[in-house]
């Protein structure tokens, strides 16, 4: 089991990682009856995808001795109203270093290889922009 999931009522969760003992709370969105107090499940669903990004980005970039620390990702994500599910997720890649076009083509491409995103529904448009210092 990875992680364990408890309803404490008026649509918030606690999510628990078993591993670590790290906990996440969500919200109902307040568009969807909640108090939108905390991520909501598709909001966590839509940064999973930039962490998963940046994160395999990090992974790849220590063969390339690249430096990504201080980069961030933007994620926007979009819902369509009936049937209720993310339409869009918006990702915009912040890098903090400054990289030849070959190590630009391999961090990006090991990006769009991460497993969130292929994961994820193809139905779900993805938007991606990457900007180098």
């Amino acid at each position: 089991m990875t992680s364990k999931v408890t309803y404490l009522g008026e649509l918030r969760t606690s999510s628990v990682h078993l591993q670590s003992g790290t906990e996440i709370l969500s919200d109902a969105p307040t568009d969807n009856h909640g108090k939108g107090e905390a991520f909501s499940p598709t909001d966590l669903l839509a940064n999973a995808l930039g962490s998963c990004m940046i994160s395999i980005m990090a992974i790849k970039s220590k063969d390339l001795d690249v430096n990504l620390e201080g980069s961030t990702v933007e994620v926007t994500k979009i819902m369509q109203p009936e049937p209720r599910k993310i339409s869009k997720i918006i990702i915009v890649m912040n890098l903090s270093v400054a990289v030849d076009e070959k190590s630009k083509t391999i961090l990006e491409r090991a990006a769009m290889h991460c497993p969130v995103l292929l994961s994820l529904n193809p139905d779900i448009e993805k938007e991606v922009t990457f900007n180098w210092k």
